[in-house]
């Protein structure tokens, strides 16, 4: 029987698929990419794709191309918890890379918030099931985390590690493209998109404590929160806009 070139490549593409070819990154080499390495034209290489999604086993994503089918990691904005305590919740195996650690004179916004002109920042990197999930910035004013080393927050969070009672956060997530140093990091094609979610640790006391920015494959997680129903109430809980 006569096999059509696009059932042929999309069979190759399941083989490789199966195999773990793409697992590292979760995308697949471009359509211009496939259509050179089949030697076959666009058309047909989106028509193997097609067919591949429609076995849900590929999706396409705005701005990042192709992608292996897989549900993308949620986390609970209800309460205020790290990402491993998330990650182990969810089932996923989770894991911390310090990239840098010093004291530091942070960025002016930083340096206002947390009423400080040194502060400690820790950039990490954490990875959920080996890949890459969120790319973290941290900084602790001076005092705070003058007692920490590298092995320190390499070890657990420094949220967990403040030498101070931890009264709550406020959390502001919006979307952007992925610089082009994070997007290597991060393992996705530079200006993909990405969650940007900078969060304001403050202590028991109103004293702002930590201020961190996590950067999120768009594609990889998903937030949830739960929403009352509207009382009227003049101070509404739980998700808001920012204008």
């Amino acid at each position: 029987m006569r096999v059509i070139q696009y059932q042929s490549i999309a069979e190759d593409l399941r083989l490789r698929l199966s195999r773990g070819e793409f697992a590292a990154s979760g995308l697949l080499p471009s359509e211009s990419s496939l259509s050179t390495a089949y030697g076959v034209s666009r058309v047909t290489v989106r028509k193997a794709l097609e067919s591949l999604r429609r076995d849900g086993l590929v999706e396409s994503r705005q701005g990042l191309g192709w992608l292996v089918a897989a549900e993308p990691l949620r986390q609970d904005l209800s309460r205020l918890a790290t990402l491993e305590r998330q990650l182990s919740a969810a089932g996923h195996r989770s894991e911390r890379r310090i990239l840098s650690f010093g004291f530091v004179a942070p960025p002016e916004r930083i340096a206002e918030l947390l009423s400080a002109r040194i502060t400690l920042e820790v950039r990490r990197l954490n990875l959920a099931d080996d890949l890459p999930f969120a790319l973290v910035t941290v900084w602790c004013p001076e005092d705070l985390g003058s007692g920490l080393s590298r092995d320190d927050v390499a070890r657990s969070s420094i949220l967990e590690q403040l030498p101070v009672s931890v009264g709550g956060a406020t959390q502001t997530i919006g979307a952007a493209a992925v610089a082009e140093c994070d997007a290597e990091l991060l393992d996705i094609p530079s200006g993909s998109p990405v969650l940007v979610a900078e969060r304001t640790t403050r202590s028991t006391s109103g004293r702002v404590v930590l201020v961190s920015e996590h950067v999120f494959p768009a594609h990889r997680t998903r937030f949830v929160v739960d929403l009352p129903v509207d009382d009227g109430s003049p101070d509404p809980a739980g998700l808001r806009l920012i204008e």
